[in-house]
C-alpha cells in the first residue's frame, strides 16, 4: 500500500472450469461467461444449441440488482443509474470480483495513501464480494465444446451466435475467429471499418469495445477430424490430484 496505493482499486473477473470423472465444474466471479455447445435433434434434424453454464454478476441484470439491493436494505443509493448504465455506488457494474478492496474493506477506502489517488466512498459494509457462483453438470455424449470468454465478447455476440460460429468453422484459430466477429460487430456499431479500429491505441480503443479474451475447448476428442488437425492445440487434461484412481484422463482440445 505505501508503494502503490492504487492497488486497492484494481480488480478482475474470474472464470474457472474443471473436468474430473466426466463432471464439469464452473466457478465464476463477475461477468465473464462459459457457454456450452450441444447437439440437439429438432424434428429429426440435428442442430447445435447454446446452454449458458455461468451466471453474470452484473447489475445491468434486474435479478442481480435486486440481489444487491436486498443485501443493503438501508442504502437507497447502493445501485445507481448513471451514464446510461447501472453501477454499484455509481462506480462498478460487477457485483463480485477479485480485488477491488476499496469497495470491500472500509480501511482501504480510508487509508490516507489511497485517498491521494482514489475517490473515497463512505462504506459501512462491503458492497462487493469475492464469493463465486459454482455450477456442476455431468458431461453428456451430445456436449461438443465449451466457450470461455470475457464480457467483451458477450457484449457484441449472443450465446447462440458464438456457438454457431464455433460449430460452422474450422477448429484451428477458432478463438481468433470469435474475437474477429466481435470486433466486426463493434466497428459496425460505430460505423467504422475493421482495419480502422485495429489502428486505434489500446487506451482510446476501450471506448469502442471492452477487452476480449476467448478460450474454446472441444470435448469430443476431435472425432471425424482430419489427421492434420488432430494434434493442433491439443492438451492432455492434468492429473486429478483429488482422486486415487489411475484411470487415463480424457483428452481436451483447446484452441486459442
Amino acid at each position: 500500500m505505501p508503494i502503490r496505493p492504487q492497488i486497492a482499486s484494481v480488480g478482475s473477473c474470474c472464470l474457472v472450469g474443471l473436468i474430473t470423472n466426466d463432471e464439469l465444474y464452473v466457478a465464476n466471479l463477475g461477468d465473464s461467461r462459459v457457454v456450452l455447445g450441444q447437439k440437439f435433434l429438432d424434428k429429426g434434424k440435428a442442430t447445435v444449441i447454446a446452454e449458458r453454464l455461468s451466471r453474470d454478476h452484473n447489475v445491468s441484470f434486474v435479478e442481480v440488482r435486486k440481489e444487491v439491493e436486498a443485501q443493503h436494505p438501508g442504502d437507497s443509493h447502493i445501485v445507481v443509474y448513471c451514464h446510461g448504465v447501472w453501477r454499484i455506488k455509481g462506480i462498478i457494474q460487477v457485483s463480485r470480483s477479485i480485488g477491488d478492496f476499496y469497495l470491500k474493506k472500509p480501511e482501504f477506502n480510508r487509508d490516507p495513501y489511497f485517498m491521494q489517488f482514489g475517490n473515497p466512498i463512505p462504506l459501512k459494509r462491503p458492497v462487493l464480494t469475492a464469493e463465486p457462483s459454482i455450477f456442476s453438470r455431468k458431461l453428456r455424449p451430445q456436449d461438443l465444446f465449451l466457450i470461455f470468454a470475457s464480457d467483451g465478447l458477450w457484449e457484441q455476440i449472443s450465446d447462440q451466435e458464438a456457438v454457431d460460429i464455433v460449430h460452422k468453422s474450422p477448429r484451428p484459430g477458432i478463438a481468433k475467429r470469435l474475437v474477429g466477429a466481435a470486433l466486426e460487430r463493434a466497428t459496425r456499431k460505430r460505423e467504422l471499418r475493421y482495419k480502422d479500429i485495429k489502428k486505434i491505441g489500446k487506451g482510446i480503443r476501450r471506448r469502442f469495445h471492452d477487452d476480449i479474451t476467448v478460450i474454446v475447448i472441444y470435448l469430443d476428442q476431435q472425432k471425424g477430424s482430419s489427421a492434420n488437425d488432430t494434434n493442433l492445440g491439443c492438451t492432455t487434461a492434468p492429473v486429478d490430484i483429488f482422486s486415487s484412481k489411475k484411470d487415463k484422463q480424457p483428452l481436451l482440445v483447446q484452441h486459442t
